[in-house]
């Protein structure tokens, strides 16, 4: 009954008169994910900020996208010592600017901390009270640098992607940043996910602290065996079998006949259905608790990596943006550019197929 337990956290909470005085969330619809810029990348000095120029911006309004999500990283944006990367904070200021001049509202992500990366082994966050207090000044930094931007058209997601061991040490670390933030700004909205890379499954865990100005966000990748094809950061990197979509994305006679060394990253897939519907019951956790709630919901990342077959690809995207019109959830894809995910390559050029695949 772990949802239960989120409703009456929501319901009972003494500060319920003060949330109903609160703004309202920010609308947002369709966006993208300007990705590898301050975060994920090892791009520095002029590179770094000739990656994403104001016309990128203008482009993405042209789409008819109305945000953007700008992951930034801590050790982009931050010495170790905790001061300011000067150049790196004049980018992310760029980045509002040119949003806000083109119509476009920005969410602003804290991706990834120097004690916590959503895919490494290690994660002293969750272990050591130091990393949390540093976790809690970024957001005081961050917050005393973006105040002045209005409310409407700016938002912050306080961290992507948690994986916590106990879900709770997730639920009481942005409860202290959500307050650190409330701190100047009581009327900025604030995106939350929940535990463990934000999946949609693990909704249930996520206690929502009383404060109507929120988001809820989730991230979705499924068929991992799709959205991860080829992609040499995995354990699919070796993989080179079938997967098709919509249908059984891999059939048990062909796991059977997959090399050894090919079978166990694949075998949770075998002969497993995927179609629209099995991908809207797998959302069904953040649907039903942002419905329960009366909170926006919001799709932070989808995507499928290029070698994924294309024309599966292409119908995988199809039925997520339904999904979403369906269910009124905004989202943002994963991401602008790249030559992976993106929809615009390293070059600066559009994958036609791709823009019209993920563009509103």
């Amino acid at each position: 009954m772990k949802y239960f337990a989120i409703v009456m956290f929501f319901v009972l909470s003494p500060l319920a008169g003060a949330a109903e005085q609160q703004r309202t969330p920010m609308i947002l619809g369709a966006g993208t994910n300007l990705a590898h810029w301050l975060s994920q990348t090892r791009r520095t000095g002029a590179e770094r900020r000739q990656f994403i120029v104001e016309e990128d911006i203008a482009y993405i309004a042209e789409l008819g996208f109305d945000h953007v999500r700008l992951p930034l990283d801590e050790q982009q944006m931050w010495a170790e010592d905790g001061n300011r990367d000067d150049d790196a904070f004049e980018a992310l200021h760029d980045a509002v600017r040119w949003s806000l001049k083109y119509d476009l509202k920005i969410l602003i992500d804290l991706h990834i901390l120097r004690s916590h990366h959503f895919n490494a082994a290690e994660r002293p966050l969750w272990t050591e009270a130091a990393a949390q207090e540093q976790f809690i000044e970024l957001w005081r930094d961050l917050s005393a640098d973006l105040r002045d931007y209005p409310v409407e058209s700016v938002a912050y997601e306080l961290m992507n992607e948690p994986v916590a061991d106990d879900p709770d040490d997730w639920n009481k670390l942005l409860a202290r940043a959500l307050a650190a933030v409330r701190e100047l700004e009581p009327d900025r909205t604030i995106v939350i996910g929940s535990n463990r890379f934000q999946s949609a499954d693990t909704f249930d865990e996520l206690v929502v602290p009383d404060d109507r100005n929120i988001i809820l966000s989730y991230h979705f990748y499924e068929p991992f065996l799709l959205s991860h094809y080829g992609t040499r950061w995995t354990d699919l990197k070796d993989y080179s079998g079938p997967v098709r979509y919509p249908g059984v994305v891999l059939t048990q006679a062909e796991f059977d006949d997959l090399p050894h060394d090919q079978k166990e990253p694949a075998r949770r897939f075998a002969g497993r259905r995927f179609d629209k519907q099995v991908l809207t019951d797998m959302m069904e956790k953040p649907l039903r608790v942002a419905k329960e709630l009366g909170l926006p919901l919001y799709c932070g990342e989808f995507g499928i990596f290029d070698k994924a077959p294309a024309a599966d690809r292409i119908r995988w995207y199809s039925d997520m943006l339904a999904i979403f019109a369906e269910h009124d959830v905004s989202y943002a894809n994963w991401n602008y550019k790249s030559d992976q995910f993106g929809f615009v390559d390293y070059d600066g050029q559009p994958i036609d197929e791709m823009v019209d695949a993920v563009a509103p």
